[in-house]
């Protein structure tokens, strides 16, 4: 049993939410659904609260109202292998309102932050070679979605 998991206060969508995360990514599933009964601040039925998991990562998610809402001071970082991942999990994070940031930042349709990086990103932001880093950081930052090859050509560019 994991013993911290992220906590993440939606204002009625939670179980949306949970539902389209799951279908996202590999190894994910609903845990369980608490629903509000009679008399509770949401309709009866709806639910309160979802415990799900991320490829392999436990979260919760309350239905809790409009009293809070997401800020970019937290975001679930992706890990993907390759363009073709990044672009799918981009894709479908972004779908259905979403909206792109900067550098692999991106807002999903309830204002969700997250980071969609390939491996390529982190190895070429760390070459032994400053100018090769700093090309690629250079490129990284006229970006939204993460393009491997751009910042592959940008890093081997000549100086």
């Amino acid at each position: 049993m994991q013993t911290i998991s992220p906590f993440l206060w939606f204002d009625g969508q939670a179980e949306q939410a949970a539902e389209r995360y799951v279908e996202i990514f590999p190894n994910s599933h609903i845990v369980s659904v608490a629903r509000y009964g009679e008399g509770a601040p949401q309709p009866a039925g709806t639910a309160m609260s979802v415990s799900f998991v991320l490829d392999g990562v436990e979260v919760q998610a309350l239905n809790g109202g409009p009293l809070y809402s997401f800020t970019e001071a937290f975001s679930f970082y992706v890990n993907v292998p390759d363009q073709a991942e990044c672009d799918r999990v981009w894709d479908a994070l972004i779908a259905d309102g979403g909206e792109p940031g900067q550098c692999g930042w991106l807002k999903d349709q309830w204002g969700l932050s997250w980071q969609v990086i390939p491996e390529a990103l982190p190895e070429l932001l760390s070459d032994p070679d400053p100018g090769r880093a700093g090309r690629a950081l250079n490129a990284l930052l006229t970006m939204t979605k993460i393009d491997v090859a751009a910042l592959h050509a940008a890093a081997d560019a000549a100086a």
